[in-house]
């Protein structure tokens, strides 16, 4: 998720076998809701409250709370298990048919019965208005839903797909009411009827409010009689402040690394914490291949020897991330160092220079880096200067930074305007072919002009078929091992996890994951 896709991760649960799901993970929660009201801030917006259209952070933390998905991750781990069905499985040996069965007594939080019409509708729905901000994306592989009865719901797929699970176990899978919600057009009234753990009761500008949905059947507890979740708008100053001053009891998404740092140096009377969590959120430079400057391999290659990841995570982000050195971060299946193999972990003048020397290059390299001031994390100018110094402190380059608005910034990518980008990535599903099929399949998100007929037409079809996920190691080890030779991206770091609690509020813990599911249930506050 392109920031969407913004934001150390627990290991992978490996293996999607085909009868993997049946029967798992189908207790009953209690969504009686007990406790005190849960008050989170963060400083992202929620732009939908429709599914067929959010497909940001925001949006996604309100669907996972009031919709509920055939799949879900449970807390701590990033292989799906049962939510609303009762099993689910690859019915082929391809992994292009998966069939789910639904369990018994399935209401949304109005009172009307969820059936297999509510899957299929939500899905051909999303499809249909395929709307340029929702998730649609994310299925090109779907090819039809078929209903059998009201409990079975079986998808077939136009190719190998054995990551489908994890998509659809994602917010894109929100299973939505089709007696509520049109099939060829978005709600917006800022209302939403699911059949998750909450209801949404109310949505502002200034906030969202949250009560406990008597009629959830799922795999969720409730720990709480309902949360309130407050907008910021991208003031992080007030966010800081809010929690200082208790109006709020979590500050999620938006505080700065120094914010971060300074609450974690205070002294243990200031009544707050932080609670690091894990995280896949990576953020890359990335190369128009078909730029004059940028496009020269020896210039990519004496980029990534002068990169100094660990000043950047000290200088700019206060060790509130890591250095990444390859384009699928530690701690996902398939992970590999291919980066740091080839390039090593220290700037080397003598290597950046005879890279540049070997494609022709003898005089300074003139270089503009493109930035976007708040979509990829606040401190995203500031690095990219650091990223410029540092280039031009090895007397090989003279480079620049310029920051536009996101709106113009994308628009120029896509017209082919910029050498050298940064793009930051949050995943939709934990699993090593979301940090690469979006980046280096056919038609791939970053626009910069990179084709390789290897990953194209072999490694990603071939890691789409293998349900047992650890068997594709071997094909992703290649992967990345041609993307750190042809440079068509240099990973730069991968996030820490972080929000602020105040003293009395636990189980924050358990909604900071890879999963990057922000489970509103497990929040609890004393009385």
């Amino acid at each position: 998720m392109n920031i969407r896709n913004q934001w150390p991760v627990l290991p992978i649960v490996a293996g999607l076998a085909s009868g993997l799901l049946t029967g798992c993970g189908t207790e009953t929660g209690d969504s009686a809701g007990e406790g005190s009201n849960v008050v989170v801030g963060m400083s992202d917006d929620v732009l939908a409250t429709d599914p067929a259209s959010g497909y940001d952070p925001g949006s996604w933390l309100l669907f996972n709370n009031v919709f509920q998905s055939l799949l879900s991750f449970p807390k701590g781990a990033t292989e799906p298990q049962p939510e609303a069905a009762e099993s689910c499985a690859f019915t082929d040996t391809q992994s292009s048919v998966y069939r789910c069965t639904l369990k018994d007594g399935l209401k949304f939080s109005n009172g009307d019965e969820l059936t297999s019409e509510d899957v299929k509708f939500s899905f051909d729905r999303m499809l249909k208005i395929n709307d340029p901000d929702g998730p649609a994306i994310m299925f090109p592989t779907l090819d039809e839903v078929e209903t059998p009865d009201e409990s079975t719901v079986v998808f077939h797929l136009n190719t190998s797909d054995a990551t489908f699970p994890s998509k659809i176990a994602s917010g894109a899978g929100s299973i939505v009411n089709h007696n509520e919600y049109d099939a060829d057009k978005l709600r917006t009234d800022r209302q939403a009827v699911g059949s998750g753990p909450y209801k949404l009761d109310s949505f502002d500008d200034d906030q969202a409010v949250f009560s406990v949905n008597e009629n959830y059947k799922g795999t969720a507890k409730v720990n709480n009689s309902g949360v309130t979740l407050k907008f910021f708008d991208g003031d992080q100053t007030a966010l800081k402040q809010a929690i200082q001053n208790k109006e709020i009891d979590v500050a999620y998404r938006g505080l700065t690394a120094s914010d971060i740092a300074d609450t974690e140096k205070a002294d243990n009377g200031s009544g707050v914490e932080v609670v690091e969590g894990s995280s896949a959120e990576v953020q890359h430079l990335v190369f128009n291949m078909d730029d004059p400057v940028a496009g020269k391999l020896g210039v990519r290659k004496a980029i990534a020897h002068l990169l100094d990841r660990e000043a950047l995570i000290r200088d700019v982000y206060q060790g509130t991330a890591t250095p990444l050195y390859s384009i699928i971060p530690a701690g996902i299946a398939g992970h590999n160092t291919a980066f740091f193999d080839t390039y090593g972990a220290r700037p080397s003048k003598s290597k950046a220079e005879a890279a540049l020397r070997a494609d022709g290059i003898n005089g300074k390299v003139k270089l503009t880096l493109w930035s976007t001031p708040s979509r990829y994390g606040p401190a995203t100018d500031q690095e990219l200067n650091a990223i410029a110094g540092q280039l031009n402190a090895s007397g090989l380059f003279d480079a620049d930074v310029k920051s536009v608005p996101f709106g113009q910034y994308e628009k120029d990518i896509a017209a082919g305007k910029y050498g050298v980008y940064v793009k930051g990535w949050v995943p939709d599903y934990p699993d090593a072919d979301n940090f690469t099929a979006p980046f280096f399949g056919k038609g791939n998100v970053l626009n910069n002009n990179y084709d390789n007929s290897t990953i194209t037409g072999s490694l990603i079809p071939r890691t789409a078929a293998l349900t047992n996920r650890a068997a594709t190691d071997k094909e992703f080890g290649e992967l990345q091992d041609i993307v750190a030779d042809e440079l068509p991206v240099l990973p730069v770091w991968q996030a820490k996890q972080y929000a602020v609690v105040r003293d009395g509020v636990y189980g924050l813990e358990y909604c900071l994951d890879a999963s990057t599911v922000f489970r509103f249930w497990e929040l609890s506050k004393d009385a």
